[in-house]
């Protein structure tokens, strides 16, 4: 099983003098350390679970542009982009050049947005859930359509382009693997199903995500996807360091699931420190699994 480290708090000691020399560190070891996928969020506000709109807070794709020039191996996404706050057609060529710049490193987790409170802060249009998930698809279509040779027109309900060029093309081909994050079952995994490389459950519990990915199979035969061509991964809320073989022997009960990635939340003050160490003591466990 593989490890992704999801550095969502920036709100650390000094932070308002140490915020990039603390994720520099961080993302060097995870690099270093054998981490496979680094994320951060889509947010302009901080989350009111950690703190809310007076933390700090970072701006994704400008953040994974500059982790990009400071990592070599480790995998770059936001987990995950909100469908809501970028054009699809100026998105796809986001991740494109972050694909180029990194060499081959970009992926596109991409999500319905749910934040209302950043929505109406910073004057950004927050349509109705349906609605969101409208412009979810559409936005899978447009970038997969710009990742292609079909550089013509499209034509949605919410976006038209005239123009579907993307020049230069993604380094991977043929394209960036896309992830949908959520466990909605009526929508979220359908559109992983139809559209996705892989998914992103929220690891409540083995009989859980049992359950979801039993539903995600059920999509894939409904519109004729092999099931195993999607990457299944889930995002954890434990601290793997608070009893290591506890957390491996859980991990096996995922693992024999079909997930073949975890990823993990900093906690404390200190993820330079927790990095170093999961990356000593956890990952090594892991590879077997």
């Amino acid at each position: 099983m593989d490890l992704g480290l999801h550095y969502a708090n920036f709100t650390h000691p000094e932070w308002d003098r140490r915020l990039a020399d603390r994720l520099t560190e961080t993302a060097r070891v995870a690099d270093q350390g054998g981490v496979s996928l680094l994320t951060v969020m889509d947010h302009w506000f901080q989350m009111e679970d950690l703190g809310g709109p007076a933390e700090p807070m970072l701006e994704g794709y400008t953040t994974l542009g500059y982790l990009a020039a400071v990592t070599e191996r480790i995998r770059l996404s936001l987990l995950v982009t909100g469908t809501t706050y970028r054009h699809p057609g100026l998105l796809a060529k986001t991740v494109t050049t972050l694909d180029v710049l990194s060499r081959g490193r970009a992926m596109l987790g991409l999500g319905a947005a749910w934040y209302e409170r950043e929505h109406l802060g910073l004057g950004v249009p927050f349509p109705p859930l349906k609605e969101r998930f409208e412009r979810l698809e559409e936005t899978l279509q447009i970038c997969r359509q710009m990742w292609s040779d079909d550089d013509g027109p499209y034509d949605g309900d919410h976006y038209r382009l005239a123009e579907t060029v993307n020049v230069p093309p993604p380094v991977q081909r043929p394209h960036p693997p896309v992830l949908i994050g959520g466990s909605g079952e009526r929508k979220t995994l359908r559109l992983v199903a139809e559209y996705a490389d892989a998914c992103n459950l929220f690891g409540e519990s083995p009989e859980q995500v049992a359950h979801k990915l039993d539903v995600l199979r059920r999509h894939c035969d409904d519109v004729g996807r092999d099931y195993d061509t999607i990457e299944k991964t889930m995002i954890g809320s434990v601290d793997p360091l608070v009893d290591v073989d506890g957390f491996v022997a859980d991990l096996e009960r995922y693992a024999a699931l079909g997930i073949g990635l975890v990823t993990l939340v900093p906690p404390g003050d200190d993820p330079v420190a927790w990095t170093t160490a999961v990356c000593e003591k956890v990952l090594p466990r892991l590879a077997g699994l």
